[in-house]
């Protein structure tokens, strides 16, 4: 009989990204939030539901210092990828900081207090499950 080798199971790889347009400022958002090990990270698309954005991103990062750090390298990238300008709101606090970049909208919050917002299931009109933490 031979060992058992240790092979990760689909349950104990890392979730994959929600899917966008390769080379879109959604993708960029996306990426870079990936690398900065934002968690659980959700988009929600917003096109036909609101004028606001064509995506609504939210993630979450463990603390408000992670959320600050993520949110303002996020503009940054963004800014340097030719995006034009992304405004900043919340950054003070960092328990939740919006990242208006035009059509893309992003929410980063403290886990907490994502879970006590709800975006999710608020802007998929009853379609996501519930983030967890909530039920």
């Amino acid at each position: 009989m031979t060992p058992a080798h240790s092979v990760p199971s689909p349950a104990d790889a890392p979730p994959a990204l929600p899917e966008a347009e390769p080379g879109s400022l959604h993708a960029l958002v996306l990426e870079q939030l990936d690398e900065d090990q934002a968690q659980d990270i959700v988009s929600v698309p917003l096109e036909g539901k609101s004028s606001i954005a064509d995506h609504m991103v939210i993630a979450s990062g463990r603390s408000t210092r992670q959320v600050a750090s993520i949110a303002q390298k996020l503009a940054e990238t963004i800014k340097q990828a030719g995006h034009g300008p992304v405004r900043l709101e919340g950054l003070p606090a960092a328990d939740w900081v919006l990242v208006d970049a035009g059509d893309v909208v992003v929410h980063l919050f403290r886990p907490e207090v994502r879970s006590f917002y709800n975006l999710e299931r608020m802007w998929a009109f009853g379609d996501a499950p519930p983030v967890a933490g909530t039920a």
